[in-house]
């Protein structure tokens, strides 16, 4: 008998990038009594990676709980970067409805229209939560206008225009119903979940299915499945089946030995959990996103799983071969970095792995330069040293045409610096679309453009807006090839020694353009050490000494005035190095270098 379970809902938090799903659900958890009054709680609680924590992005869903007058709310809150959709689209397989957080400033952006398009695909009633009522120039009304236009821009239905809108001041624990009078606490915003977020129905008498859509890993149990009691009932010690339903193949039997339910931060373990209930498994061997837990093992029918969006982007991962190679890194074997490339793949639905005709090299593709930039730096701290190269866009061949990735960008920029933003954008094949008065004296251009035209332009970006510009894009889908776009114009300086940098010879070049070296750091024949602004790769020496004589003239051996270098960050370097160079990547350094190190190699 199909019953609903009105003590549970399961919603999933989800908003454009940095508009505060963290932070609300650190609101919420506090609100709901999870923690206590005197205990220690930092910021962003949800974000447990330490990328997360430092870059301020949620890159992983999370899952928790929270108890409020006898219900309890599955919270899981998820990404907002376009480079993690996949996160996204698989846990909302998992809920009953969503909570879109807009911050009450900028009002809807890319990724908000990105989300509500996947959580409208499947039906999910929705809850505008504004958020950053306390920013200065927030405009509630105005925002509230621009999620309706979206909402009615994607094709929704009365019942969605109709949905309820909760204000909020997340980082100070505020919520309410009334946009002038936020309670001291998040109350309003837990009984309007209750109320409009259905209660997940389930026949608790049928066989068990339950849903995998999240792995999470622990060294000491291996693989938890996390996923949705869909029917039935599972308890420790009952015989289930693993299967998939795009392998038939696929089919393991189990015993369940551990089963948890979240509460709070926590994961309880419990007996018996039923239809309804968002649970995690641990002690299955090969138990993967996408695949089916079914109690019937003489005849198990597995459930669809969503579609997931294609990579957009590729680059290779070597083995280092560089003069300094081994010399940094714990593991720096084609076995080690394979088997860690391979391993990624199960906790992450939006990545791509093929070996290439190189023994020693993989082709790595995702959804975007922070996508990979991210797995590049996970690897580095574990201890890996390995090379990657410029990331390419992945070109398809539709009907006989030649289609690429093409991205919606949306630009808010002081008006000040449109004119140049446009100009350059122009020349990257990118098409104006829109362009209107933001606020406070900003403008919101938005343009179409390839994917491979936003390569190398971040920087660019910041730079020409003098770091006030924000940028962000979404994945828009394929269409015919645009054409060539303009190569950088700086060209590398590049060491034809090897040897140890020195003060004299970094001093006798440094007009040559921008330095990336400081004195004392090791360089090799082939290395880029600095960019040269007049668009040519120039061959230096920055380990020569200066002669010793047996006259010493006064001040000679005053220190040489070096200019400042400049230290490339990871998504810099991706975006400076050209197809014919390499990033070398080890625990404690990132170093540019020539795919040939040796000969003549101006453009």
């Amino acid at each position: 008998m199909v019953k609903l379970r009105e003590d549970v809902r399961n919603v999933a938090i989800v908003a454009h990038v940095d508009h505060g799903k963290t932070t609300l659900v650190d609101s919420m958890l506090r609100g709901s009594g999870v923690f206590r009054e005197n205990q220690a709680v930092k910021d962003r609680v949800m974000d447990s990676n330490d990328i997360e924590k430092e870059r301020g992005i949620t890159i992983l869903s999370k899952n928790t709980a929270i108890n409020y007058d006898g219900v309890k709310i599955n919270v899981i809150d998820t990404p907002g970067h376009a480079d993690f959709g996949g996160e996204v689209e698989r846990v909302l397989k998992m809920v009953n409805g969503v909570v879109l957080v807009v911050d009450a400033f900028e009002g809807p952006m890319p990724q908000t229209k990105f989300v509500l398009r996947k959580a409208f695909d499947l039906n999910l009633p929705v809850i505008v939560c504004l958020n950053k009522m306390d920013r200065p120039g927030a405009r509630p009304d105005e925002v509230i206008d621009e999620v309706l236009e979206l909402f009615i821009e994607l094709g929704a239905d009365e019942s969605i225009l109709e949905c309820p809108f909760v204000f909020a001041a997340a980082r100070d624990g505020k919520a309410g119903l009334d946009k002038d009078n936020l309670k001291d606490n998040m109350n309003d915003l837990f009984e309007t979940i209750i109320g409009n977020i259905p209660a997940p129905e389930g026949d608790v008498d049928s066989d068990l299915q339950i849903l995998i859509s999240t792995i999470d890993y622990n060294e000491y149990v291996g693989r938890i499945g996390v996923g949705k009691v869909e029917k039935g009932v599972i308890k420790v010690g009952q015989e289930a089946i693993l299967v998939n339903k795009e392998d038939e193949n696929k089919k393991q039997k189990f015993r369940v030995t551990k089963l948890f339910e979240f509460e709070g931060l926590e994961r309880i373990e419990v007996q018996e959990s039923k239809a309804g209930s968002i649970v995690a498994i641990s002690g299955v061997e090969n138990i993967n996103i996408g695949d089916t837990i079914c109690g019937n093992v003489s005849d198990p029918v597995a459930l669809p799983f969503v579609k997931i969006s294609e990579p957009t982007l590729s680059m290779t991962f070597s083995v280092n071969n560089s003069p300094l190679a081994g010399q940094e890194g714990e593991f720096v074997t084609s076995r080690q970095i394979k088997a860690r490339l391979f391993h990624e793949l199960q906790t992450d639905v939006g990545l791509r792995v093929e070996e290439t005709d190189a023994t020693d090299a993989f082709k790595v593709s995702g959804r975007g330069e922070l996508h990979l930039s991210v797995l590049i730096e996970n690897m580095r701290r574990e201890g890996f040293e390995f090379q990657v190269s410029k990331p390419e866009v992945l070109i398809k061949t539709i009907d006989g045409k030649k289609m690429e990735p093409m991205e919606d960008v949306s630009i808010d920029v002081s008006s000040e610096f449109s004119g140049t933003v446009i100009e350059k954008l122009g020349r990257r094949k990118g098409e104006l679309v829109s362009m209107g008065e933001s606020k406070g004296g900003y403008s919101r251009l938005v343009f179409q453009i390839p994917a491979r035209g936003l390569i190398g332009y971040r920087q660019e970006f910041l730079t020409d807006t003098k770091g006030n510009g924000i940028l962000n894009s979404v994945f828009a889908g394929y269409e015919p090839f645009k054409g060539e776009i303009p190569r950088r114009k700086t060209g590398s300086l590049i060491s034809f020694e090897t040897g140890e940098s020195t003060a004299y010879g970094l001093h006798g070049v440094q007009d040559r353009g921008v330095l990336f070296i400081e004195p004392g750091e090791k360089v090799y024949t082939g290395m880029i050490v600095g960019a040269n602004p007049k668009g040519m790769d120039v061959d230096i020496n920055i380990c020569r000494k200066k002669k010793q004589t047996n006259v010493r003239a006064s001040g000679t051996d005053d220190s040489l005035s070096l200019s400042p270098v400049k230290k490339l960050s990871l998504e810099e370097s991706l975006e400076f190095i050209e197809s014919d160079e390499l990033i070398e990547v080890t625990p404690k350094n990132f170093r540019l270098r020539k795919k040939i190190l040796t000969g003549k190699r101006y453009k």
